[in-house]
């Protein structure tokens, strides 16, 4: 199993990107989803999270502005990125916890960093 997220770039202040990040691999289910981001320097923090059932919470910096929604049937999960700020730049991490085939309790996974910059 592994997650593969793309999408980042770089994006001027005031501009949208969207990142996405699908899960591959011998998958029975996935329960939560969501994305972290890491700055230069800074430790790694939350940013927002959704449910199996499409309930989602977010870092409150970014509610209003970012808006995180998946795709059950194709195992993916996205950010999408509105009004960004340089304070958001950053690596940003996707995560989820999967239930695989073999398996009846879910297992943490990470995605690779996908690198957002906003600048002018």
């Amino acid at each position: 199993v592994q997650l593969q997220a793309s999408g980042g770039g770089l994006v001027q202040p005031g501009g949208s990107l969207t990142l996405s990040c699908a899960a591959s691999g011998s998958i029975r289910s996935i329960n939560g989803m969501g994305w972290y981001r890491q700055a230069p320097g800074k430790q790694r923090e939350w940013v927002a999270s959704i449910t199996s059932g499409g309930a989602s919470n977010y870092k409150g910096s970014v509610k209003g502005r970012f808006i995180i929604s998946r795709d059950n049937a194709k195992n993916t999960v996205y950010l999408q990125m509105n009004t960004l700020e340089p304070e958001d730049t950053a690596a940003y991490y996707c995560n989820a916890y999967i239930v695989r085939l073999l398996d009846r309790a879910p297992t943490n996974y990470w995605g690779q960093g996908t690198l957002v910059t906003v600048s002018s």
